[in-house]
Parts: structure tokens; C-alpha cells; sequence
């Protein structure tokens, strides 16, 4: 399998009590728990099946809060973590080696929205099948994609929406993810990711039961689907979607 640049290939949940999110999970979207042993540590995934979607660690640093991250592919995780900070972003975990599975480096954007640079050792895996859609929420969203166009060559289309303008990442022909001004103030500059759900207004009900905060209750968009913006039992932000029907 080739590599993906320019994708998302892996999502990890940076939560305190894993225990507690990988129950959240599994009831609000279906997914299973394995666990891989590497080595020093255990390793704790969500999967569909047998397919693997994220993983779920604990955080690194005191006072992190939980929150999802995103691993995106590039050809060279260093050129790109220097072209990072050239373009006004920031380098928050510099680059290392997992063995036997990558290099990665955990980046900022100019507004601080984090995610990770990251270079499989071999390939990379397809993005997972779980995660339908990314959505940065930015402060200034075209100067958003300035920054991802010059760091990443990113193309960009775009569509006019009752809130403002939706820009669409694009690598190649490929949509890789959206960009937006923050529905509110107090949601801080984040890349959001979707999970598919099967039906976004149960998911949305068992989410509440399991102890998340609602941010945006179940909302359907034609030609796009019917999505509801959850805080989970942690805190994280994360969106459940269920997609519209295609053809």
C-alpha cells in the first residue's frame, strides 16, 4: 500500500481515565476495545471489527485536557515541521521515532489548533473507515487555509453557507477536510473529527445517557447528512454524523 500524503491516517483520544472513554465509545458508536503490547507499554484501540480506527492513550503532559488528535501524512515529517514554524505555527512535541511504526511530530497551527505530523515506517494504512469527516473551527478560517495551503499545497473549494464561507481541503481530487469560523467563542481553534454513526439522533440519546454535553443538538443538512456536536464523557469535542445517502 502506498502512502497517503496529505490524509488523515490515524485519530487518537488523549484522555485521563481510559477506561471510562473506551466505554463511551463502545455505546454510543459500537466500537470494540483491543489492546496491542508494545513493548514498555499497552497500547488501547477502538476498533470496527477487525479494523482498527484510533487509539486511546493518556495524556503527556500535566493539565492536558481530554481531547482528540489527528495524525496527518507527509513525506518528510521534519521539512514539514520546520515549514510549520516558518508559516507562524508551533512545534509542541518535536519529531520522534516510534519503532516500527513511524515518525511523528506534534504540531500547532498560527491559532493553536494541534495535530501531528506523522510518516509511517513502511505505508500507511487507509484513513479509518469510522471517521467521516474533519472540520477545523478557526478564528479568521480564510487565513486558516492560507497556513495549510502553504505548508501542506493543499487545493481549495468553497461553499457558501447561512454562517459564512465552508472552505474544503482538498489533496489532489481527494476532500480531506473542512474549514470554518468557530460556531462560538468559546470553543477553542480545534480540528474536530466526525464519527459515522448509524443514527445520529440515538447516538446523540446514548451519548447524553453515558454523561456528554450536547453542543449541537442533532441537525440535518441536505446533501451533507444529519450531525450533532457532542462534548463526550470527558470532555472531548467530537461530532456524530450520520451521513446523507448517496446516488
Amino acid at each position: 500500500m502506498a502512502y497517503m500524503h496529505g490524509h488523515f491516517v490515524w485519530f487518537e483520544l488523549v484522555n485521563p481515565t481510559i477506561d471510562k472513554a473506551t466505554a463511551f465509545y463502545s455505546e454510543v458508536v459500537g466500537w470494540s476495545v483491543q489492546t496491542m503490547n508494545m513493548g514498555a507499554m499497552d497500547y488501547t484501540m477502538l476498533a470496527i471489527g477487525e479494523a482498527m480506527q484510533c487509539g486511546v492513550t493518556n495524556p503527556q503532559m500535566e493539565g492536558v485536557p481530554a481531547q482528540w488528535t489527528s495524525y496527518l501524512s507527509v513525506d518528510d515529517v521534519d521539512a514539514k515541521a520546520a515549514a510549520v514554524v516558518a508559516a507562524g505555527g508551533s512545534i509542541l512535541v518535536p519529531a520522534m521515532d516510534i519503532p516500527n511504526i513511524g515518525r511523528f511530530c506534534l504540531v500547532a497551527d498560527p491559532e493553536g489548533a494541534t495535530f501531528n505530523l506523522f510518516k509511517g515506517a513502511t505505508d500507511d494504512d487507509k484513513p479509518p473507515a469510522g471517521f467521516h469527516w474533519m472540520e477545523l473551527w478557526s478564528r479568521d478560517a480564510a487565513k486558516a487555509v492560507g497556513f495549510y495551503q502553504s505548508v501542506f499545497g493543499f487545493g481549495v473549494e468553497t461553499m457558501e453557507m447561512p454562517t459564512g464561507t465552508y472552505f474544503m481541503l482538498k489533496a489532489g481530487e481527494a476532500m480531506i477536510g473542512g474549514v470554518m469560523n468557530s460556531m462560538t467563542e468559546k470553543a477553542p481553534p480545534m480540528w474536530l473529527p466526525y464519527l459515522q454513526a448509524d443514527d445520529c439522533d440515538a447516538a446523540t440519546a446514548r451519548a447524553t445517557a453515558m454523561g456528554a454535553q450536547v453542543h449541537l443538538p442533532p441537525h440535518e443538512v441536505p446533501g451533507i447528512g444529519k450531525f450533532s456536536i457532542v462534548g463526550d464523557n470527558s470532555g472531548a469535542a467530537v461530532g456524530l454524523i450520520k451521513p446523507a445517502a448517496r446516488g
